[in-house]
């Protein structure tokens, strides 16, 4: 439970000195005596207070001592306690007795003489990363040391991955890039007082960029497959079966091996992989496990840009020959009536019965509905370009900053990779099996490999089904058919993450 500090912002050089009190309930106050005024702000542990040329250390009622920082006014050379007394106030604490007051001014210090030129070298020399990585292998801290080296190797993989192989680029990229800014020795990017850090705190930690991404796909959505062929709505469900496999694993692989500890909400988190649905895999884990995003993330993304290599064996392991061959019937003509119709049912639907899915879904509806009206176009252009492109950015900055070496080094990690391929095999095998059950009792015919589009990753899995259709059969188009797969398991993932949320 945190320890909750009360301070006022101290008055300035041309106050003396200020008073440090505590309350019988626990809280702390700073004391003007000039008025014997109580004036409070709300600090958290470890924060950073600004108050002029000034620093305060404090206690809490446990005796433990909280240090308030003056920014890098000057340099502390000592700190004096100044008074010690009761103050009586109108506050309704009523009498508060003053513990300790501390006050400072930083000490302006010049040197008569100029150092020796080896200790100046020196001083520089401590100030460059390569003294960071030898400092930390010096004190047998591997993930400040080599372990910093690994991880910026990391994000270099990342970066080639995106840039000459055209896997995810436009997250790939930030992502490598931001773990090597995180990693820069004695750097601080990503640590409080970084931009890494506030990225993260202000668009990941509290969901915002994961769910502007969701409204950018929704404005880049068609659900006109998925209104003319509805079956495909189980395809969206069934590729959703990998999720709750997965947490399943999370907790048998916890278990099992030694230095693995996943709770319930880390496993949950975890499972959300098998979706392949990015931005759901980090908002959900932004709730859930923020100390496994980083992983997490990674493990989506690069699983998501694997899937030209991932699904195409395991559709032709799990079909024959002649199912890849069949051709599936025209889809009807969608009205645009139907198209405003449907984000408006589905967001109804979930209020009605899921409403801890309603971020991502009614996000994702907003985005959708600004397509289909017709009547915001410049609205829904800054929504699937300008905006959706500035905050993926962002988002993968963000990302990036959580695979620090400490944090990304280590079993769990392997685990998170292992089950995240596991999650992710396990939901196109779902989603292809159903697809040929189906196509066993429809009257019209199904191609089983349409199923395999059942996770989210839009548009690139119904693109692959597509390219092994067309590989069976020169004729043979898929690509509309199994949109409607794939837009549903856009769905399925928020469905799937608004019930993991609910339960936990």
């Amino acid at each position: 439970m945190k320890i909750r500090i009360f301070m006022v912002v101290l008055l300035g050089l041309l106050v003396p000195w200020t008073s440090f009190a505590q309350a019988e309930d626990g809280s702390v106050a700073i004391v003007s005596p000039a008025d014997a005024q109580i004036k409070r702000v709300l600090v958290e542990p470890g924060d950073f207070v600004y108050s002029g040329d000034e620093i305060a250390t404090l206690k809490t009622s446990e005796g433990s001592v909280i240090v308030l920082r003056a920014g890098t006014a000057g340099k502390i050379s000592s700190l004096n306690v100044v008074s010690y007394q009761k103050i009586q106030t109108n506050d309704p604490i009523g009498t508060i007795e003053v513990s300790q007051i501390i006050a400072e001014k930083p000490a302006v210090t010049s040197d008569a003489t100029l150092p020796p030129i080896a200790k100046l070298l020196e001083n520089l020399y401590k100030t460059t990363g390569i003294y960071g990585i030898i400092d930390g292998q010096l004190h047998k801290d591997w993930t400040v040391g080599i372990g910093r080296v690994l991880m910026i190797f990391v994000g270099l993989v990342l970066m080639y991955l995106g840039i000459f192989k055209k896997f995810e680029p436009l997250l790939l990229v930030p992502i490598g890039f931001g773990a090597i800014l995180s990693n820069i020795p004695m750097a601080g990017i990503a640590e409080p007082g970084g931009i890494l850090y506030y990225i993260y705190e202000v668009g990941i930690t509290t969901g915002v960029f994961p769910l502007i991404i969701f409204m950018g796909v929704g404005a880049l959505t068609d659900f006109g497959p998925m209104i003319a062929n509805p079956k495909t709505i189980l395809l969206g469900g069934a590729a959703q079966f990998g999720i709750f496999t997965t947490l399943l694993g999370a907790l048998a692989l916890s278990d099992l091996v030694p230095g693995i500890n996943f709770s319930l909400a880390d496993a949950a988190a975890i499972g959300i992989i098998g979706g392949a649905d990015g931005p759901t895999a980090i908002f959900l884990s932004s709730q859930l496990s923020p100390r496994l995003l980083g992983s997490i993330a990674i493990a989506a993304y690069s699983y998501m840009a694997l899937v030209p290599l991932i699904q195409p064996p395991i559709m032709k392991l799990l079909t024959t020959k002649e199912e890849r061959e069949i051709k599936m019937v025209q889809m009807r003509h969608v009205s645009k009536l139907e198209k405003i119709i449907l984000p408006l049912l589905v967001l109804g639907i979930c209020t009605l019965l899921l409403p801890s899915a309603a971020p991502l879904i009614g996000m994702f509806m907003l985005g959708n509905l600004a397509k289909e009206c017709g009547v915001i176009d410049r609205l829904t252009d800054t929504i699937k370009n300008s905006l959706m492109y500035t905050v993926t950015i962002f988002l993968g900055l963000g990302v990036g900053s959580k695979l620090s070496a400490d944090k990304f080094l280590n079993l769990e990690t392997l685990g998170i990779l292992a089950l995240g391929m596991i999650a992710f095999c396990i939901g196109t095998a779902a989603g292809v099996l159903l697809a040929k059950l189906m196509n066993k009792l429809s009257k019209t015919p199904i191609n089983p490999l349409i199923g395999a589009a059942g996770v989210s990753a839009v548009p690139m899995a119904a693109r692959v089904v597509n390219k092994v259709g067309l590989e069976a059969n020169p004729q043979n188009h898929l690509i509309m058919h199994a949109m409607g797969a794939n837009v549903s398991g856009v769905i399925g993932s928020a469905v799937a993450a608004g019930v993991l949320l609910a339960l936990l």
